[in-house]
């Protein structure tokens, strides 16, 4: 028996697109949907453009595609600002990231080209690797807070935007923890006025975006929205916010490794991952400060995953170690050697060896895709605070305090279906089929 429909606004008009950061991740995601709507590629790895969504029972045989399903903005309505600490255009931030060949660059150096970074929020205490040259300077972050929303604000007017979704494509912060000033909206607002050195330039960002009504992605795993300030915030303006960062190469094998291992009931004695990396991030992340930030990201997953304290004979007492190295030479073509000790029947030990050779902005990209145009639905079917339905492609979900978070891919991709199934009124989907035999 179907549900009643949520009522969803049409997506009328341009979505504007603000990306804090425009290093190898923003750029291959603008060159790529620039690329797309051209016919020059093909939005693989996007559940929004190439995903299917199942209605009913398998004998119906209805699996329209989610972006016929639900009312998504097109993406040859998106338009794209952004802010960085460098003030070279899109074009050349691209070209000097080498990700994307230049052939495919110079058919869309037009429309890189015309994008321009804003002068960013910046401050060298949060991301001890870099030394930005083009920065906003105030006097107090409450008042860059408000020259970004002045930034948002001449962006809808100058290109006639009628809604927008903010992404944070920058570096990964120093690791701090939640203190005092993040307990409330009064104390976070207190805390900008007086440059409180426990709020990062993220949620600077982050304070403007949800001030005026814009939904929020985090794409790196600096501690940013996820504190009670900001879920109040988000609440009280009813704007929808969601994990933090991206699950693009090591960490989403282990969301479909670990759950395959755990439903066989295989133990784990050890779990051993290195990175090489050569990018902006992987510059970033040979500071120990912004290292320990992802570190904690990588690390919760598999404890979540395999649940130590429900199977303590498999699983209470495995080694899990992380570790990420810059090698220049790699650039953003991201290697991930991960060691992993088993045992079996009797407890008999056995080996799973993976070398995962991947690029790190082409896994990123599709998923800053994804974020825009679900956050952008969420808000127009009146979803505000925390999305827990996009955990989907976070390293770090967020959720309520009392609940943990769901780590299983295949978990998190039914949560995300049934999400969209609830929305347009559609049975949801337990996979028990018994009736078929009934």
């Amino acid at each position: 028996m179907s549900e009643k429909e949520i009522e969803i606004a049409d997506a009328k008009g341009k979505l504007g697109v603000l990306l804090i950061g425009l290093g190898a991740v923003s750029t291959t995601f603008i060159a790529g949907v620039e690329a797309i709507k051209k016919g020059l590629g093909e939005p693989i790895g996007s559940l929004t453009q190439m995903g299917t969504v199942r209605l009913g029972k398998r004998t119906e045989k209805r699996i329209p595609k989610i972006a016929d399903f639900v009312p998504l903005a097109g993406i040859d309505d998106l338009v794209f600002a952004a802010w960085d600490i460098f003030e070279e255009d899109a074009y050349a931030a691209a070209i000097n990231s080498g990700v994307l060949e230049t052939s495919l660059l110079e058919q869309v150096r037009g429309e890189l080209e015309a994008i321009r970074p804003m002068k960013a929020v910046f401050h060298p205490r949060d991301v001890k690797r870099l030394h930005g040259t083009h920065l906003k300077e105030e006097k107090t972050k409450w008042d860059l807070a408000q020259k970004l929303v002045e930034d948002i604000q001449h962006f809808q007017k100058e290109k006639d935007i009628d809604r927008m979704v903010m992404i944070f494509c920058g570096s990964t912060e120093v690791f701090i923890r939640e203190t005092e000033t993040h307990q409330s909206l009064e104390k976070l607002e207190a805390g900008l006025k007086s440059n409180d050195e426990n709020i990062p330039s993220s949620m600077v960002y982050a304070y403007a975006a949800l001030h005026l009504g814009i939904p929020f992605a985090n794409g790196a795993p600096n501690l940013t929205v996820d504190v009670p300030a900001f879920t109040q915030l988000a609440e009280l303006k009813r704007v929808p916010v969601c994990g933090k960062d991206f699950k693009t190469g090591q960490t989403l094998m282990k969301t479909i490794l670990a759950p395959g291992l755990k439903a066989r009931l295989l133990g784990l004695s050890g779990w051993f991952s290195t990175n090489i990396l050569g990018n902006r991030d992987g510059e970033v992340l040979d500071d120990p400060g912004s290292f320990k930030t992802k570190e904690e990201s990588k690390l919760s997953v598999l404890e979540h995953i395999l649940q130590p304290d429900v199977y303590p004979d498999l699983y209470s007492d495995f080694y899990h170690k992380v570790r990420i190295n810059y090698y220049p030479p790699r650039r953003d073509n991201k290697e991930g050697w991960d060691n992993i000790d088993l045992f079996g029947w009797l407890g008999y030990p056995m080996q799973l060896k993976i070398n995962f050779l991947c690029r790190d902005s082409i896994l990123a990209a599709p998923l800053v895709l994804d974020l825009v145009l679900f956050l952008d639905l969420a808000k127009r079917a009146g979803m505000g605070g925390i999305q827990e339905w996009l955990s989907f492609y976070f390293k770090s979900p967020m959720t309520l305090p009392e609940l943990y978070p769901e780590h299983d891919l295949f978990i998190q991709l039914m949560k995300l279906k049934n999400t969209l199934r609830y929305m347009r009124g559609e049975e949801q989907i337990t996979h028990l089929g018994l009736d078929y035999y009934q």
